[in-house]
């Protein structure tokens, strides 16, 4: 299904002391990044705000005038963008998937045409679909829009207004759009406005039902592969190989190091300096998580004795 994808990354974050929220980091990704993990098939992505890294290439735009707010910023994205269907996102969605994503994108396409009684009326056209959270609210910036009523919208909302759409609430957008409602997944609609919700969503990806899949993700993003990585699978050999070793991430994490430097090598790339530059990548995310959970929990405490830790004779192990 051909869309293309608009991201809004500007906004004060006054909750958030004026903090730069899409590059605040969960699980060691960036939530722009999350974000934008979501949707990698989009034709193309558009980020409306200021420039940052990014792990993938996107197309960037500012909203006139800067700062004016979401619905100034969604015009400003969507100028950017020639595809029917527009997928909208906010940048602080720490848990949307790609499944979510392929919901809402289902429930705004139009439907293909089917022949029908005379008596029986034609289906109302639908302007789009946007997710509705658990809570029953509505979320305009977690939506795909049909580009052509939006664009209609926007250009009536901006009639008469000599200062542009700064400082329009996106209620007044949505109201002029017939939309489907989507139910969303318990955690795909969670943002992050303030620091507890931050604080919430790094203690989510760390639960012990989730966290090796979320480390999972993240090193893959990180190592720029995509492939599927048999968990149990990998885990069980691990176990057995190293005798019931107590730390799985890191036999996972040796095999997409080896998976990104074969692959490199086979591109021409020293298989030396491959494996090395695949190890630091994966070695700053571990880090960045090990200095997030420090963050979380106060002080760090003190670094074990490397030495006492690899040599069993020096712990009694051996």
């Amino acid at each position: 299904m051909t869309y293309d994808a608009i991201v809004l990354a500007g906004g004060a974050a006054q909750r958030l002391g004026g903090a730069d929220k899409p590059a605040l980091s969960v699980g060691g990704r960036t939530l722009l990044d999350r974000v934008l993990d979501a949707c990698p098939d989009a034709r193309a992505t558009v980020v409306v705000g200021g420039r940052r890294p990014t792990a993938r290439p996107v197309r960037w735009t500012r909203e006139e005038p800067p700062g004016g707010g979401p619905v100034a910023a969604l015009d400003a994205g969507l100028r950017e963008t020639t595809a029917e269907l527009v997928l909208v996102l906010s940048a602080d969605l720490p848990f949307l998937d790609r499944d979510t994503v392929r919901t809402l994108l289902t429930a705004a396409a139009p439907a293909a045409p089917t022949p029908a009684p005379a008596p029986a009326p034609a289906p109302a056209p639908h302007d789009g679909a946007l997710l509705r959270d658990p809570a029953g609210r509505d979320q305009p910036l977690l939506a795909v829009y049909r580009a052509a009523p939006l664009r209609r919208a926007l250009a009536h909302l901006a009639a008469g207004r000599p200062d542009g759409l700064g400082g329009l609430p996106l209620r007044a957008l949505t109201a002029a759009l017939g939309l489907a409602r989507v139910a969303a997944q318990p955690l795909a609609s969670f943002d992050c406005d303030t620091w507890e919700d931050l604080a919430v969503a790094r203690a989510r990806i760390r639960e012990h039902g989730t966290v090796l899949d979320q480390w999972i993700t993240a090193a893959k993003n990180e190592l720029g592969i995509d492939l599927d990585v048999d968990t149990k699978t990998l885990l069980d050999l691990a176990r057995d190989a190293a005798h019931g070793v107590a730390r799985p991430a890191a036999p996972l994490t040796t095999f997409l190091v080896g998976y990104a430097a074969a692959r490199a090598e086979a591109s021409g790339a020293d298989p030396a300096r491959a494996v090395s530059e695949a190890s630091r990548k994966a070695s700053d995310l571990a880090l960045r998580w090990a200095a997030e959970a420090r963050a979380a929990t106060g002080p760090a405490a003190p670094a074990p004795d490397t030495a006492t830790a690899a040599d069993p004779r020096q712990n009694g192990s051996g």
